[in-house]
């Protein structure tokens, strides 16, 4: 990874391990999975494509990326928050879990 950007969602996975500090992260788990908390799981959201000479010249892949942790004072939210390409977006809690929601965006490598 270069710096605080991410290309690719291969780094976007490795990134969310190292902010998490386990391998408790989940791309797009199937449902029958079992998680281990705290845990982070993510899925892509949205794909832009920036056109240039009847091609695209860019694209930028949206992953909607949810902290979940039984610590409502986790410091994990506030180490995502930091990313650059991270926004926060919503907070809720569900059986006794907490959930954070963010919207990271990369720019895909072509």
């Amino acid at each position: 990874m270069a710096g605080n950007v991410t290309t690719s969602r291969r780094e976007l996975h490795e990134m969310l391990v190292s902010i998490l500090g386990s391998r408790n992260v989940y791309f797009q788990p199937p449902e029958s999975l079992t998680l281990k908390y705290p845990c982070i799981v993510y899925e892509r959201s949205d794909i832009k494509n920036t056109p240039a000479s009847d091609d695209v010249y860019l694209q930028h892949y949206t992953y909607e990326i949810t902290v979940i942790d039984s610590n409502p004072d986790s410091d994990i939210p506030q180490k995502l928050s930091k990313r650059i390409q991270c926004r926060f977006v919503r907070h809720f809690a569900t059986s006794g879990l907490n959930h954070d929601v963010f919207r990271c965006t990369i720019q895909n490598k072509q």
